[in-house]
């Protein structure tokens, strides 16, 4: 499958993407708030191997530590891929990130706060609460570069609509 280029705001010669109106275009628009949810969703996952580290360091027999292990390593890599989701943009990555924060508090509750994992169980649920709370406080909000009058306004004109513009372009010659 190929994968699109990367989104550097800059076009494929190098000069700076700009809007019609001069404005900055889409990567200098975005919300902080998906790069913050990032970063959480990245701790997140440290706490998450940090308890696998704990798992195989307090067990005396393999088989005791494989099911917490593979459980933080599966919780870890869904955190970053979410992550990478969050930065990217993508629409699923905040309805994940959600869920994640909503099922740390309760996870991290599960495994008893016993004294070997206290800091990172209770930073989990911290963490957790955190990023559902994040996510939830930032729904729904557009990018800080697209006024809101802007998406009310009504329908493109056929004349500035890019995809009307090239079919009149085709049909002129």
């Amino acid at each position: 499958m190929k994968r699109p280029p990367p989104e550097t705001g800059h076009l494929p010669d190098g000069t700076r993407a700009v809007a019609a109106g001069g404005a900055a275009g889409p990567i200098a628009s975005r919300l902080p708030s998906r790069r913050v949810t990032a970063i959480m969703l990245l701790a997140a996952a440290a706490l998450d191997l940090t308890r696998c580290g704990l798992v195989a360091a307090a067990v005396r027999q393999a088989g005791e530590a494989a099911m917490p292990v593979s459980a933080g390593l599966a919780a870890a890599a869904v955190s970053i891929w979410t992550a990478r989701g969050c930065q990217r943009g993508a629409r699923w990555s905040g309805w994940a990130a959600f869920l994640i924060g909503a099922a740390s508090a309760p996870q991290a509750a599960a495994s008893g706060f016993s004294a070997a994992y206290t800091i990172p169980d209770g930073a989990t649920a911290a963490l957790g609460v955190l990023v559902a709370v994040g996510v939830l406080a930032t729904a729904g909000r557009q990018a800080t570069g697209a006024p809101k009058a802007a998406a009310l306004s009504g329908p493109v004109p056929a004349t500035e609509h890019p995809i009307t513009t090239k079919f009149m372009e085709n049909t002129d010659a």
